[in-house]
């Protein structure tokens, strides 16, 4: 990928509705029917890009069409499949305006005095449900996520039941997806966030907080690719996008080879759930989108002239053999060590998808390292591991699991180190 001439496209800024109060279509009984769904009312954090300032009165139309439809086919009781991707809890579902678009976000809790929220975007090909639920379903997050209000971020287009956007519409670069984010952090009143981020998602996270880092005190990025796709790997895609169904476009985006071919059942499951939640015109905008996508511009501190890096502690997650794995090793070497941790597990290449209870015990000394959630708040989360700690496991993954221990007494984020987990 590196060294390749990269394809350019040109960025045009999606055209925004007009402003709630002006145009009483937007109070039509659709959204009153829906429950009254929230706009923003804070005004726009600093540094946001000014509005385009040519004619929007034809896709003001087509986004106050695509609103209504989205808003009337969310509303109600979803089908029963999609019941089942929501984790339990009393989960609110919001549209808010930012200065690219609107975003459909979903949160649950309230913001608890000076903690940052958990917030999370998912990967090309998923949504917020089916990236997170198994993740935030499990028995140990549940214990972790009482301290914290959690927010989930769907890409525009990208939720179950959202209606296909209309023809010529220009979809957000990578750099406006993460301009969005202040907008949401602002609206909800978050005095900072923690994010959780995967495959495209990491990517956004990532330049959200190069851009806004005084918004950002955690980061934990599962397969993140930081480069940016040469001719060869962008032409590539589009050879494939010709002669491929899209959920099989992108399953190896999501899933190694060897899974592909091994874990039939898992894979086979995923491609149902792409084909029955996504909208595949708009998922098609986010994947186009998503190639070709710029180098994400970081270099570790004296290794260029002005290098610019990510300021919080990071954790690096990728799993053996992953298609990002080369990308994630990449990273690292672009990020602060005396802040950044590196997990690689030697098993699955997805432990998102794979093992979720392991990787709820790293982001537990994540946390604690930052500072949250001292260990004696956690003690049945103590218990678990202890457990797992005596039970049978490779040598490595105990010694790896004894490191995490050790260095949460002193922050993970504190100490330069790479651990091998073994699933």
């Amino acid at each position: 990928m590196a060294g390749m001439k990269e394809q350019q496209f040109t960025e045009e800024k999606p055209l925004l509705p007009e402003q709630r109060g002006v145009d009483s279509d937007m109070q039509d009984k659709g959204e009153e029917a829906s429950g009254g769904l929230q706009g923003p009312t804070a005004p726009a954090p600093l540094n946001n890009p000014p509005p385009p300032s040519r004619s929007t009165h034809r896709w003001h139309v087509f986004a106050r069409h695509w609103l209504r439809q989205t808003r009337r086919r969310t509303s109600g009781v979803l089908p029963d499949s999609c019941e089942q991707l929501m984790p339990p809890g009393d989960w609110k579902e919001h549209d808010v305006e930012t200065p690219y678009g609107m975003l459909h976000v979903v949160i649950r809790g309230a913001p608890k005095g000076n903690k940052p929220a958990i917030l999370t975007y998912h990967d090309v090909g998923l949504n917020h449900k089916l990236c997170f639920n198994t993740f935030f379903s499990n028995e140990d997050m549940q214990e972790i996520t009482k301290h914290f209000v959690v927010c989930h971020v769907d890409a525009p287009g990208q939720q179950t039941g959202a209606s296909q956007f209309p023809q010529g519409y220009q979809y957000p670069t990578m750099d406006q997806l993460a301009g969005m984010l202040p907008t949401v952090v602002e609206h909800f009143g978050f005095k900072s966030i923690v994010g959780i981020g995967v495959g495209a998602g990491a990517y956004i996270l990532a330049k959200f907080a190069l851009i806004f880092p005084e918004l950002v005190e955690g980061l934990v990025l599962l397969n993140i690719d930081p480069n940016g796709k040469g001719w060869i790997d962008w032409a590539a895609t589009k050879l494939s996008g010709l002669t491929s169904a899209l959920p099989d476009t992108v399953l190896p985006h999501l899933f190694s080879q060897e899974e592909l071919v091994s874990n039939t059942e898992l894979v086979q499951s995923y491609r149902q759930q792409i084909n029955n939640n996504i909208n595949h015109f708009n998922l098609q905008l986010f994947w186009n989108m998503y190639n070709s996508r710029r180098d994400l511009e970081m270099n570790r501190s004296g290794t260029v002239l002005n290098a610019k890096t990510l300021k919080c502690p990071v954790m690096l997650v990728v799993g053996d053999n992953a298609p990002a794995e080369e990308g994630v090793v990449e990273c690292n070497s672009k990020l602060d060590p005396t802040n950044t941790t590196f997990l690689k597990w030697n098993k699955n290449s997805d432990v998102f998808f794979f093992q979720p209870g392991k990787l709820t015990e790293a982001f537990k000394y994540f946390l604690q390292g930052m500072g949250y959630m001292p260990s004696a708040s956690m003690t049945r989360l103590a218990r678990s591991r202890t457990a797992s700690l005596t039970s049978g496991g490779s040598v490595e993954g105990s010694r790896s699991r004894a490191c995490t221990h050790s260095d949460s007494t002193e922050g993970v984020g504190a100490v330069t180190h790479t651990m091998e987990v073994s699933c």
